[in-house]
C-alpha cells in the first residue's frame, strides 16, 4: 500500500528583489510561492510519495496560481479550504558577504490565520494517512490556528498516524497573546518527531543550552546534551533532530545535521556551501529528507545522511521548493559532490 503523508500550513506569495539586490532598489519582484510545510510537501511529492497538503486560500486568482503549482509537483489539493480573504505574502532580500538576508511578513489576517478550529476534517483526512507534519509557524499565526493544529496532532495520534514537526520559531508572528512556549509545549507533548534548533528550544519549550552559534563554528557534540533534555522533557519524542548552519558569510555556510533517538546519536558529513543561491527552505528540505529517510533507509546514520544531503542541495536551487530528485540526493549523500555534468 502507497503510504500518504498529510502537511498542514501556510502557503504564501514570496516576493523577491531580482539576485542580490535590496528591496526596491530597482521596480521590480520575482513572485514565486512557498511556506514551510508545503515546502515539505513538494519535497516528499519529488521523492514519489503520495501527499496531500492542508491550507485555507481564498478564492483569487493568485490562490488558484499557488495551487497549480502545488499540482504540477504532484502535492494533493482536495483538502485546501478555499475561504477567508487574502493570501500571505513575505517578502524575502538575498544577503551577500556580511550583508544579511532579510524577510517581511505581510500575512496578517490571511485566510489560515482566521479559520475555525474546527475547520477541516480530521478524522477524514487522517483515515488512510500515515504521517503528519507541521511547525511551530502556523500556531504562531494565530489563537484559530493553533488550535487548528492542536486538534490536528490529537486526531492524527487517534488514527495512529506518525507526527513530526519543526519548532521553527518565528519572533515576528507571536502576537496574539498566548506565549510560544505554553503553546508549543502542549503541541510537543504529541509529537514523535521532534526537529528544532537551540533557539527553537529555549523560545519554544524553555530548554536552554549554552550555544553560540555566531561564531561561524559549532560543535556537534553540544546537541547530544540539549537532545538529552527535550527526550527528558518529553518522552513521546522518539527522535530529535537539528540542522547545523555555521555561517561564515550570507553566502558561505557550512551544513550538517545531527539526530539522537533511544540508541544514540548520529552526525552527518558537513558540506560547505559556497555562493549560496537560497538558503530559503534549507531547513525544510531538512525536515523532508529526514521523514523520507526514517520511512525508507535502513538505519539513523543512512538517514542524517540522506537529510543532509537534501538540504545541502536546496541551498543550491532559487525559492523555497527544493526541487531536487530522489537519485540527486542519493548520490551526493554517497558522496558525489563534484557538480560534473550529468550525460
Amino acid at each position: 500500500m502507497t503510504k500518504k503523508y498529510v502537511t498542514f500550513g501556510e502557503l504564501m506569495l514570496r516576493l523577491s528583489p531580482a539576485g542580490h539586490e535590496v528591496l526596491f532598489q530597482t521596480p521590480r519582484l520575482e513572485a514565486t510561492f512557498g511556506g514551510a510545510e508545503a515546502n515539505v510537501a513538494v519535497s516528499l511529492a519529488n521523492y514519489g510519495e503520495s501527499v496531500d497538503f492542508v491550507t485555507a486560500l481564498p478564492r483569487n486568482p493568485v490562490a488558484d496560481a499557488a495551487i497549480r503549482e502545488l499540482r504540477a509537483f504532484g502535492v494533493g489539493t482536495s483538502r485546501i479550504a478555499r475561504k477567508g480573504e487574502r493570501v500571505g505574502i513575505y517578502y524575502a532580500e538575498t544577503g551577500a558577504s556580511m550583508r544579511q538576508s532579510k524577510v517581511v511578513y505581510d500575512r496578517a489576517h490571511s485566510s489560515i490565520s482566521e479559520i475555525s478550529p474546527d475547520e477541516f476534517k480530521w478524522d477524514d483526512i487522517f483515515k488512510d494517512a500515515h504521517w503528519f507534519h507541521t511547525t511551530g509557524i502556523t500556531p504562531a499565526l494565530s489563537r484559530n490556528a493553533a488550535e487548528a493544529t492542536l486538534e490536528a496532532m490529537k486526531a492524527a495520534r487517534a488514527h495512529g498516524v506518525k507526527i513530526s514537526c519543526d519548532l521553527n520559531y518565528r519572533k515576528k508572528l507571536w502576537k496574539w497573546g498566548r506565549s510560544p512556549e505554553e503553546v508549543m509545549t502542549e503541541l510537543a507533548s504529541q509529537v514523535d518527531v521532534l526537529i528544532a534548533n537551540e533557539e527553537d528550544c529555549q523560545k519554544c519549550l524553555g530548554i536552554e543550552l549554552d550555544i553560540d552559534v555566531t561564531k561561524g563554528s559549532i560543535d556537534a557534540s553540544k546537541y547530544r546534551e540539549l537532545a538529552r533534555r527535550v527526550t527528558a522533557r518529553f518522552p513521546n519524542v522518539e527522535r530529535f533532530a537539528v540542522s547545523l548552519r555555521e555561517s561564515l558569510s550570507a553566502d558561505w555556510n557550512n551544513w550538517s545535521v545531527v539526530m539522537a533517538d533511544k540508541n544514540g546519536f548520529y552526525t552527518s558529513k558537513k558540506y560547505e556551501i559556497r555562493d549560496i543561491v537560497d538558503r530559503i527552505g534549507g531547513g525544510d528540505s531538512f525536515g523532508a529528507g529526514l521523514i523520507w529517510g526514517l520511512d525508507n533507509l535502513g538505519g539513523p546514520l543512512e538517514t542524517v545522511e540522506f537529510a543532509a544531503a537534501a538540504s545541502a542541495l536546496k541551498h543550491t536551487i532559487y525559492g523555497d521548493y527544493n526541487m531536487i530528485s530522489l537519485d540527486d540526493v542519493k548520490n551526493l549523500a554517497a558522496g558525489d559532490a563534484s557538480g560534473r555534468v550529468q550525460r
